[in-house]
């Protein structure tokens, strides 16, 4: 979704308040959002357009009827006034500081609430999710990985849920490591309760809460699914650690995949009911791993530029440092650097023919 939208610098003050009120209002997703600003330039412009307008680009009443009602303005403003604490942080998509690879999703979220260290997203991360009731080794298991690569260097990425989430956000922080938790919740609604404290943890230990909801969103069966897809659009791979067949997990991982994410499962006994979940995965083509070098292996290149990113170094191409920040398209390179597309072509052929850069799937990775 991003990758059509040029990128622009920071909204004025008014049209980063449109934009909230548009976000707070019901039944708008990122799609309707995104319809919005392009028909209409501008939040501030959508904002004031008559109802026939909204009602021509299909949007329901129930979205323009809101728009000039006391709640939304309140809320627009409580999260005007939460802006204000620096901890917290608004990233818009068409920011040049919003995460390049969860734009190339096409229902990026419009608007990113972040508490904590916003620049964790654009670093390599590993996703890690399973079972709320993991088994005592799954969640073992869970923490030791989650320790083992974020003292590799990843950030480590889950939901903050119990089981399997919260052993992987706590197994990076027991490294000293980074861990960012993306909430089914808005940022003013902790959940689970139980969570709160490793919540806290998170950003005091230079971690990130993250969350596309309104502050003020209690949690709600549907919204954890569809946080799903910011978990995996984050991440370079999905690692579901137990899991049934039912699980919540496995929607993660199905998305990673068709976001060409890698996907890995760490399979159990078969009299386990909680590895049924990996087990499928598996038949169903994720990488099986049972060590920490399956996935540093499959990933070869992040682990070095991830642990020596505080280490000087000669300085690098403007390109590359894009491509070490996350594997982009050539539309999204051309779009955050600002050059001509033949001039990115051009490097990009020649790094290719140094070995320094490799295409997938239509994305360059820095070797």
């Amino acid at each position: 979704m991003s990758q059509h939208l040029s990128k622009t610098a920071a909204p004025s003050p008014a049209e980063t308040e449109a934009r909230i009120r548009l976000h707070c209002l019901p039944e708008l997703g990122p799609k309707r959002f995104k319809k919005l600003l392009s028909a209409f330039d501008s939040a501030s412009s959508a904002l004031s357009a008559p109802a026939s307008a909204w009602r021509t680009l299909g949007l329901p009443a129930a979205c323009s009827d809101a728009r000039r009602s006391s709640e939304v303005r309140e809320q627009a403003n409580t999260t005007l006034q939460w802006l204000e604490d620096p901890d917290n942080q608004l990233l818009m998509w068409d920011s040049d500081r919003y995460p390049a690879l969860l734009a190339e999703l096409s229902d990026a979220p419009p608007l990113l609430f972040i508490r904590g260290d916003a620049s964790l997203l654009e670093l390599p991360q590993l996703a890690m999710v399973g079972s709320r009731r993991a088994s005592a080794p799954g969640l073992d298991t869970a923490h030791s990985f989650a320790k083992s690569l974020a003292a590799g260097g990843f950030v480590i990425t889950s939901g903050l849920a119990l089981g399997i989430d919260g052993a992987a956000h706590q197994g990076a922080l027991d490294a000293q490591g980074k861990t960012v938790a993306v909430l089914g919740t808005g940022l003013q609604h902790m959940y689970p309760a139980r969570h709160r404290r490793l919540a806290a943890d998170i950003v005091t230990n230079g971690g990130a809460l993250v969350s596309e909801l309104p502050l003020n969103s209690p949690a709600h069966a549907s919204n954890f699914p569809r946080r799903n897809r910011i978990i995996s659009g984050l991440s370079l791979g999905v690692l579901v650690v137990e899991a049934s067949p039912s699980s919540g997990s496995l929607i993660t991982a199905r998305l990673a995949a068709e976001q060409g994410r890698e996907v890995y499962a760490i399979p159990g006994s078969i009299h386990h009911p909680g590895a049924r979940g990996c087990h499928q995965l598996i038949r169903d083509g994720a990488s099986l791993v049972e060590s920490i070098e399956h996935i540093l292996e499959a990933l070869r290149g992040w682990q070095q530029i991830s642990s020596s990113a505080e280490c000087p170094a000669p300085a690098r191409h403007p390109l590359l440092d894009l491509l070490f920040a996350a594997p982009q398209s050539t539309e999204v390179l051309v779009l955050s650097s600002g050059w001509p597309l033949s001039d990115v072509l051009a490097a990009l052929t020649e790094f290719e023919l140094e070995g320094r850069v490799s295409c997938e799937a239509g994305r360059w990775y820095a070797r």
